[in-house]
């Protein structure tokens, strides 16, 4: 209904051009906005505010004229001034019965799809030489939502785990296998089993020894030069950590495949055609015997350039190489009309500084889009990032076995006669949920404090109340099997189906604001509300005992959208639903 308020806005707009009331070439930001006070009407616009001045006249009296201008539809049912000059817009009850309705009939809720775009979306993207910890749960499951999302509006999305496997690690895990093959013999290939150990005994390694150092960045510089040695170790390490991750990934429920896996090495051959177009075109500084790039746009707070570094003293590449080497990729081979970017706040200088200078050098094409989709941290409730009580990183695997722990015990507390087999699956989904909900939940661009307690709470907006309000709709329909709504319409008459019919009214705007944005707990929030506002009409308006079989049929179908949209919201944010709990 907003989009349709705004095309009959547009149309004034293009009448007043035709008029001269405006000039012709004027373009109008036409913003239409859900009124909070239901007494002002449904929705609400601005628009003759912005036009005083264009137009000449007080806000009052271009309000007039833009409701005297206004196409007649049959969707409004009243238009009013308010205020100094906003204009209100009140939805007919018919229309909106009937929306709903096209929406019980429809795959996509009545969704309106957007114009169709390829889009790139860069998420997870761990390092390939240990095992996946907490940090990388916020990239992981804030990108797959919005993903879901995207390919859910019709877009064409194409997922690039963009992991690390290449660069100074693996020459330090190389380095590590080269000495203890020396020690062992083939033996040594299985430490490899446990990856995490093999790592942190080749850090101490890098850490301790000077020559042991030097040998770890001569083999990486080996690796980037296609050296068949160091390629053979280096496949041996990626397959265990990516056989790791896809684990995770499945256990999260996450939709990466080890086909979406499009890593740093994938760019390697285009490293060196990189360093020669950014220098043909004069773009390349020498410092210090390292390649850089200075723009004038980025410069310290003393006003020092701020260098990125293209090419090490050492022939080495570094992140800004390989991804000015993957937007060129995006843009010219993957053909994206945007790309975005799930990487953590603290690298917004790195994108800035990348975007630019990929623009720069015409590696992207012009109407293509960067977008970093930074997000903030996950923090233990001392307010620091998440930390064992040793102080070490919390790898995710162990975070999920506690979830699913803590979550089998208040499933078992709450039905303590259910089956076991019962117990454990319905614990399996509370726990994975309450942690992805946790973090979806939250704005993506803030920290967060990660509290067990807290994200399995059954009150709040938390993914136990959400899949309890899920079930309790289903429910219903488990005691009206026999009744038949094949012929069955709705009809909005008390308040309670009202508000609830215009709350499952916004889900297309919801969508839409998410993946504009990027922002999974817009989605969240919707929910939350919606499940609110079928609890208010559930207890005002009885469904299987109401007056008639007509007001009966039609708040069973309020209740059948009320599941399909908690359904499928929950499943846009990579949730399963229960059909008891």
């Amino acid at each position: 209904m907003k989009s349709h308020i705004e095309s009959l806005l547009q149309q004034t707009i293009a009448s007043f051009q035709q008029q001269g009331i405006v000039p012709a070439d004027f373009q109008a930001r036409i913003q239409v906005d859900r009124t909070k006070d239901k007494s002002h009407g449904d929705l609400a616009t601005n628009l003759a505010m912005m036009l005083t001045k264009v137009v000449g006249k007080p806000p009052r009296e271009v309000a007039q004229l833009i409701i005297d201008t206004l196409p007649k539809s049959s969707h409004v049912a009243k238009v009013d001034i308010a205020g100094p000059g906003f204009i209100n817009f009140f939805i007919d009850d018919n229309a909106l019965a009937n929306q709903l309705q096209q929406a019980l009939n429809d795959d996509h809720l009545g969704v309106a799809l957007p114009a169709k775009q390829n889009i790139v979306v860069d998420y997870s993207s761990p390092n390939l030489a240990k095992e996946m910890h907490v940090g990388h749960l916020r990239s992981t499951i804030i990108g797959d939502s919005v993903v879901r999302a995207l390919a859910f509006l019709g877009h064409n999305v194409i997922r690039q785990n963009h992991v690390g496997d290449w660069g100074t690690q693996f020459g330090m895990l190389l380095a590590y296998m080269e000495e203890l093959r020396a020690a062992q013999g083939e033996q040594a290939t299985l430490e490899l089993s446990d990856l995490e150990n093999f790592y942190r005994a080749a850090k101490v390694r890098f850490d301790e020894s000077t020559e042991f150092a030097t040998r770890a960045r001569q083999l990486v510089v080996k690796l980037q030069s296609g050296d068949a040695y160091c390629n053979k170790l280096w496949r041996e390490f990626n397959d265990i950590s990516l056989s790791h991750c896809l684990d995770v990934y499945q256990r999260l429920g996450v939709s990466l495949t080890r086909e979406d896996v499009h890593g740093e090495s994938a760019y390697n051959a285009d490293l060196d055609q990189v360093v020669a177009d950014l220098d043909a075109q004069g773009l390349l500084t020498e410092s210090n015997g390292a390649k850089v790039v200075f723009q004038n746009e980025f410069k310290t707070k003393e006003g020092e350039p701020l260098p990125v570094i293209i090419q090490k003293a050492d022939g080495g590449y570094l992140y800004a190489t390989t991804d000015l080497a993957a937007m060129r990729y995006r843009s010219n081979v993957l053909k994206a009309d945007r790309a975005l970017y799930f990487v953590d706040l603290r690298q917004a200088l790195h994108f800035q500084q990348v975007f630019n200078l990929a623009r720069l050098a015409k590696f992207v094409r012009p109407e293509m889009t960067l977008e970093h989709m930074g997000f903030g941290t996950m923090n233990g409730e001392d307010g620091r990032p998440f930390k064992t009580r040793s102080g070490g990183v919390v790898k995710l695997v162990d975070l999920l076995d506690e979830a699913n722990v803590r979550a089998l015990e208040l499933v078992r507390s709450k039905n303590p006669d259910m089956d076991e087999q019962t117990l454990t699956e319905i614990a399996r989904v509370v726990g994975i949920s309450a942690v992805k909900y946790a973090d979806l939940s939250k704005n993506r661009t803030s920290d967060y404090v990660f509290s067990f307690e807290q994200m399995l709470s059954f009150e709040g907006n938390t993914a136990p109340y959400l899949l309890y309000a899920y079930t309790r709709v289903a429910g219903i329909f488990k005691r009206a099997e026999d009744i038949d709504l094949s012929q069955a319409k709705i009809v909005l008459e008390h308040e309670k189906e009202k508000d609830l019919g215009t709350k499952l009214a916004q889900f297309n705007e919801v969508l839409i604001r998410m993946t504009d944005k990027g922002q999974p707990h817009v989605l969240c929030a919707y929910l939350y509300e919606l499940a609110s506002e079928f609890s208010s009409f559930y207890e005002a308006c009885p469904v299987l005992a109401a007056d008639t079989d007509a007001q009966k049929q039609s708040r069973l179908l309020l209740a059948k959208l009320t599941a399909n949209t908690l359904k499928t919201g929950l499943s846009l944010l990579g949730i399963e639903t229960l059909e008891r709990m």
